[in-house]
Order: structure tokens, then sequence, then C-alpha cells
């Protein structure tokens, strides 16, 4: 299949030659014949989660089209295959059963396997919370520090963040992902080797950044005064790959499974997620999955025409392919929410930053949008001026959160007014005529430079309130999109490619930064003088 070949991507192609033009001011004016009910007709709710999507530069005519393009591309064909665990990731011969950590129904996919495994995360998170599970020294646990990479570190991190609420007070969590020892060392500032649980976290437990960090901070803890043969009071790990475990010296019942049919970008429902257990405990881990499982019942469930991930999928098709658009940008407006970004950046861009279809051929279009964003209203002193008057059209998410988590007197008013202005103040614009009044006869100079162009693109996404259950649909969200958008780019959103080469160069280049003698011949100019700076700088 090829884009060129379905009917609906030649009729939004037509369709988009016609209303490129519109502008959203317009259709929002009162005089425009579908204003009065555009944001109804434009809104829809789903999993828990209300969409806006009426300051989208669409029409009725652009939805029908949409879905009729899903229809073409089989989403819904390739939706169910996912679901009832069919090989929809060719490259690495697997399925991809991320819905199956946080299904309910017997008749799942490894339902009784993911079952059980939950069942000892639970066992075990209680044990760290009530005290049972204690350090070599008898004393409780205080601090959690959570070891891994990508997807082993973004999600956890994420989640631990946004519902720090919920969490136990009595443990504090930290997150290890970069090689740099930067990273680790700064939280071996604030942990006590007594009182710290290590959660390693690697499918193959041989992922190069992952293994250094814990390999230091199983000798740190061996220097703090841990017997060696009591580390198993203060390491567990997560893994594929229970043997590399047991070979680094975690015992073999302190380690929690992964499977392969379950990518790291989609694994935060899976024992990946304990340090989040163990922060906000089983029962909400548990509404945490009930949120994402509503969200899949949604996904399912819904026409096309009301289907939250569908619609969120084709306008982000509708921005990359169709008006050319680079980038896209997501703006949680609430500080829980901080690295919501840098978690959709790996999702988005690591799943569908692609370029070969699934047979193989070459695609003659673009995929993956970048992905980035900050929490608002920070970014409103920061890159909104860009968005506002650079000359780039950025298609924005704007998530807003109803209820605050914290009752501040008069914060969340503010918040959520900021949030809103943004969106309309994007949309809306300002004329020069407008610019001109406000400059005003003393200042004609200055006109120019209060022109807003608007016609600036904005879904907002509306939480009643950030708990469990919400963030839970909000990721699941998120992840079906990205699995419509490459099923209509006719890509594989489940493999990683991408990221082998570095890995592979990367060790050459170690080696050679220790070796005795100055490297010569094995590496292009550029590289070879910069390991010459390299082995200068330490000494080599």
């Amino acid at each position: 299949m090829t884009l060129a070949t379905l009917p609906a991507w030649s009729l939004l192609q037509a369709h988009y030659e016609q209303i490129r033009g519109l502008h959203l001011r317009d259709c929002f004016a009162p005089a425009h014949d579908s204003s009065p009910t555009r944001a109804e007709r434009f809104t829809f709710s789903g999993g828990g989660l209300c969409a806006d999507f009426s300051k989208h530069r669409i029409t009725d005519d652009t939805l029908r089209l949409f879905t009729q393009l899903a229809r073409e591309a089989q989403v819904e064909a390739r939706r169910d295959a996912m679901f009832a665990g069919e090989l929809v990731n060719p490259t690495e011969g697997r399925a991809a059963l991320h819905t199956a950590l946080r299904a309910d129904n017997p008749a799942a996919p490894w339902h009784a396997e993911v079952q059980a495994e939950l069942a000892r995360m639970a066992r075990f998170a209680n044990q760290v919370r009530d005290g049972r599970w204690s350090g070599y020294s008898g004393k409780r646990i205080r601090h959690v520090v959570n070891i891994g990479i990508g997807g082993s570190d973004l999600g956890p991190k994420m989640a631990v963040h946004a519902l720090h609420h919920l969490a136990s007070p009595d443990i504090a969590s930290y997150f290890v992902s970069n090689v740099d020892g930067a990273d680790l060392a700064r939280v071996l500032e604030q942990i006590d080797a007594e009182t710290t649980l290590v959660i390693v976290v690697s499918k193959t437990f041989t992922t190069l950044e992952t293994m250094t960090n814990a390999h230091s901070l199983r000798s740190w803890m061996i220097q703090q005064g841990c017997p060696e043969e009591a580390l198993k009071r203060h390491f567990v790990g997560v893994s594929a790959h229970v043997a590399e475990v047991v070979k680094f010296g975690i015992a073999e019942d302190n380690v929690f499974a992964m499977w392969d049919w379950v990518g790291g970008r989609y694994s935060l429902w899976s024992a990946v997620g304990l340090a989040l257990m163990v922060a906000i405990g089983p029962d909400q881990f548990g509404e945490l999955l009930a949120g994402a499982r509503e969200m899949d019942q949604h996904f399912c469930s819904a026409p096309l025409e009301r289907n939250l991930p569908v619609l969120m999928a084709l306008i982000g098709i509708w921005y990359r392919d169709f008006f050319g658009a680079q980038s896209y940008l997501v703006a949680p407006y609430s500080a829980a929410l901080q690295f919501l970004p840098a978690y959709l950046q790996q999702l988005e861009m690591e799943s569908n930053g692609k370029s070969a279809r699934l047979d193989g051929t070459w695609v003659d279009y673009p995929t993956a949008a970048v992905t980035w964003g900050e929490p608002g209203t920070n970014g409103q002193h920061a890159f909104f001026q860009m968005l506002h008057q650079g000359p780039t059209l950025v298609p924005i998410d704007f998530i807003a959160v109803l209820t605050p988590q914290y009752a501040l007197a008069g914060h969340h008013p503010r918040l959520l007014a900021n949030c809103f202005a943004q969106s309309e103040a994007l949309m809306l614009g300002r004329t020069l005529d407008e610019a001109r009044a406000i400059a005003g006869p003393a200042r004609p100079e200055l006109a120019p430079h209060l022109v807003f162009p608007g016609n600036r693109p904005s879904t907002t996404l509306l939480l009643d309130a950030l708990n469990a259950r919400t963030l839970g649909a909000l990721i699941a969200l998120y992840e079906h999109k990205v699995l419509v958008q490459a099923t209509v780019w006719n890509i594989n959103p489940f493999d990683q490619w991408g990221v082998e080469l570095g890995k592979i160069l990367s060790q050459a280049l170690e080696a050679d930064l220790g070796a005795a003698n100055r490297v010569e011949g094995k590496h292009d100019s550029s590289t070879t003088a910069l390991l010459a700076r390299a082995r200068a700088a330490l000494g080599r």
C-alpha cells in the first residue's frame, strides 16, 4: 500500500488546496455559517478525557475525509490485530501487547502471566512501603533509585513526578539514566546506603548506560558498608533475561519479568513501573491501568468519527503531510506533567521516525514530526514568541487540568486563564488595523511589530483532575495515536533500529579512547581529530 493509491489521500490533497487559505478567525466569526456550533461539533470525549479540536484548520469535510482515509488505510484491522496479539512488529517478529498489560479480560493474551507478575509487584511494593522489606541494617527503605534509560526511565520518572501528590511521604524516588557520572553522583549525595533500594531496569540487562550506573552503585553500596551477601536486600532487577540479572549479582527471587512482546517505550504498565508502584501503592497503580484500559476500550469501540486517538493522529498527519509542519508542541499547563513532553518525544519519534515502509520500500512523504514541549506558563516566557509571530507553523497540544492538585488561593484560575488565552490568541491573531489602533498616531512604526498572524492551530485536552486514572488514559491516548499514524504511513512503530548504529560505533570508539597508541586510519578525519583531543584531555 502507498498513500498515493488511496482515494482519500488524493481527495485530501484537493481539499487542502481548497481550504489552505481558510483563517480560523473567520470560522469563529459570528457571521460564519458554522460558528455557533463549531466548538460543539469539533469537541469529543473518550476514556475520561475531553478534546476540543475546533481551533484546527479543518471543516466537516476534513473530518469526513480523515475517517475515510483511516478506513482505506485499514486502521481498524491493524488495531484489532495488535489487541489480538498478532505479529504487528514484523522486523522483529513480535507482537506488541502493551495493551495486554492493563487488560482485565481473562481471554486477553498472556493474561494469567501478567496478573501473576502484577501480584508479585504488589506484594513487594507493599512490603517496601510498610517496612517489612528493610535494608541490611534493619532500617526501613527511604530511598528508591530507578536505574534505566529510554523507556525504562522516561515512563516511570514522568509518572512518579505527575503523581507526586499520591506518593508515600516516607519514600523518595530518584531516577538515574545518563552514563555521565554527574547523574549518579548527584543522587549519591542524597541517599543513604542503609535505606536505599535500587531497581535496575533493562530488558537485556546489557544496556551500556544502565549497567555502568548499576555497577557503580553496587560498588558504592559495598564501600558504604553493605555486606556483599546483603545486597539482595537492596537490589532488584526488571528484565527479560533472568540469567544476566543473576550474573550481575541480583537474587533470582528479586527479578521481575519483562516480555519481548512489549517495547520499552510502551512498558510503563509492566514491572518497568515498579518504582511508580512503590511510590503510589498497588491500588493507585491499578487506577493507572484502569485509565489506560478505559482509553483502550474507547479506541476499540468508538466510531472513527468520534475516536480521540484516530482524530488526533489524522490531525497530526494533516499538518505534517499537507501543511508541511516540521514539529508539534506539547504544552501541559501542569507543573506535575513536566516530564510528559520528554516521554512523548521517545514515544512518537522512536516509534514513527522511519523512512522504510513495512514492505521495505522508501516513503515519499514525511513521517514523524519533531515532538517538543515545556509546561505552561513557563513556555509563554520563552518560545511562545516564535509560536505567535514567527513564520513557522507549529501545531500545539494544550493539556489543561480543571481541578488543581494543590489548592493554593488564586493559582489555578490564573493557570487555566493563561492556557485558554494562549489558544485563543494563537487562533485569532491581531490584524494590522488592530495593531495601528493600539500603536496610535504617536508611534505608527510600532504597528507591524504588534501584528499576530493568528490561524495557529491547537488542540485543547481537558482532564477533570490529574490522578492515576486520567494519567493512564492520557498516556494510552498518545500510544494509540502513534499506532494510527504508523498505519496510515505504512511503517512499523514498534522497532527502533535507528538507535543501533551509534551503539556499535561507540564500542569501537571507547576502545580507541583507551588504546595505548594514537589511533590512525580507522575513522574519518573529523572523528580522528576529536579522538585526539579527547585522548589528550584524558592523558593518553
